[in-house]
């Protein structure tokens, strides 16, 4: 009864989580179940990690909201130390990615305004993409299932396949003003952008005076063994999105910029009510203290390829279930040849919890304080639900 009061927008799994513990979570029976969705690609620290507990709760204690009215200390602690890490020179925290996005948008489309050039606000997209659910991002994204009955496309958004620089060469008009990408894309099936692309995406918006904007909601704050996924390319955007990891759980979200690209946001332009409040960059900058440790990345890179050998194993003993593994670091998609909903429930009856994606996809996004013996039980676990799988195929075809 409770669940009819709520929006008919989730197909929920009939599954009531109580509690976790790092990459477990405990159902209210009791039942263990390995994590490795994490969320989403949310919870970065796993959960209920003691570091970004005392975090929250210390602060929970001293204040909750001030508003951008005021200064704030730890506000201003965590976009410094974004910066020390990144390409940027300004940091905007918003509430959601979806929100880091308009920002990263109305960036874009602000700073060819105030350089004299308002007509030049179109942003070319690729096929596939997920960049939110706002009317903007759903119009950015261009995905029909998302766009459908929400009325009219925003204008200014223009999609090309995927990874086709010819295709993205012809759509640029004397009226582009940004390319935007995911360096990986999530939802649309863990599908990696090469650096030879991103290159030519950076050249391409040199030559034609264009802002270059990666979405790295999901694929950043360690997620791919860098701490943003753009690194292992050698290329930087002038505009960067941030969300998910970066709060552990938390939910909050950061717009990252150069000083140049970021010019023209001026006071007023621009705002949030919650956007960087103390209790969410508490929590960002405890985040920040473990994944910036000198050895944590090299850790997800060393479990990252415990992940990559097994699922390559698994893949050649259930070729009938299992047709590709794809991503990098703990961002991994297992593109099925069963339908990936049978194989998502085959994976959450030996309690192993996984995320669907496009493309018949299902993303293994396991928290990235992850352990090689964990990364070696989830693996077992997808093991015996594909090789459950193949069975019951063959049994049907024989």
């Amino acid at each position: 009864m409770a669940e009819a009061a709520l929006f008919d927008t989730f197909a929920r799994a009939p599954l009531r989580f109580e509690r976790g513990e790092g990459v477990w979570l405990v159902t209210e029976t009791g039942e263990r179940y390995l994590d490795f969705g994490a969320g989403v690609a949310v919870t970065s620290c796993g959960h209920a990690n003691p570091h970004l507990v005392e975090a929250l709760k210390a602060q929970a204690d001293k204040v909750w909201h001030l508003s951008n009215l005021y200064e704030i200390p730890e506000q201003e602690r965590l976009a410094q130390r974004l910066v020390e890490a990144t390409f940027a020179d300004k940091v905007f925290f918003t509430n959601s990615g979806a929100e880091a996005l308009e920002c990263a948008i109305k960036t874009a489309r602000r700073y060819h305004y105030s350089k004299g050039h308002p007509d030049k606000f179109h942003i070319i997209t690729f096929e596939g993409a997920f960049h939110g659910r706002t009317i903007a991002t759903i119009a950015a994204g261009g995905q029909e299932k998302y766009l459908e009955g929400f009325g009219p496309k925003a204008p200014g958004f223009d999609q090309v396949p995927f990874a086709d620089i010819e295709a993205l060469k012809a759509a640029i008009t004397e009226n582009t003003g940004a390319l935007l990408i995911e360096p990986i894309q999530g939802e649309g099936g863990i599908r990696t952008a090469s650096k030879e692309f991103l290159q030519q995406l950076r050249n391409l918006c040199d030559e034609h005076g264009m802002l270059l904007i990666f979405d790295e909601v999901q694929t950043g704050v360690g997620r791919t063994g860098k701490f943003f996924a753009h690194e292992w390319s050698g290329v930087t955007p002038d505009i960067m999105a941030v969300a998910k990891g970066i709060g552990g759980g938390f939910p909050f979200g950061a717009c990252l910029a150069t000083a140049e690209a970021a010019s023209g946001m001026k006071p007023g332009v621009h705002g949030t009510t919650y956007g960087g409040n103390p209790l969410a960059m508490a929590v960002g900058n405890a985040v920040l203290d473990i994944v910036l440790e000198d050895s944590f990345l090299q850790n997800v890179r060393d479990v990252a390829l415990v992940f990559r050998q097994g699922l390559a194993g698994i893949q050649d003993r259930f070729p009938e279930v299992i047709e590709e593994i794809r991503g990098e670091g703990l961002m991994l998609g297992i593109k099925a040849r069963v339908p990936a909903a049978e194989l998502t429930v085959a994976m959450r009856e030996e309690h192993l919890l996984g995320v669907p994606a496009g493309d018949n996809v299902i993303r293994i996004l396991p928290p990235l304080v992850v352990t090689a013996e964990e990364a070696r039980e989830g693996l077992a676990r997808i093991e015996r639900a594909a090789e459950k799988l193949q069975s019951e195929k063959l049994k049907k075809s024989a």
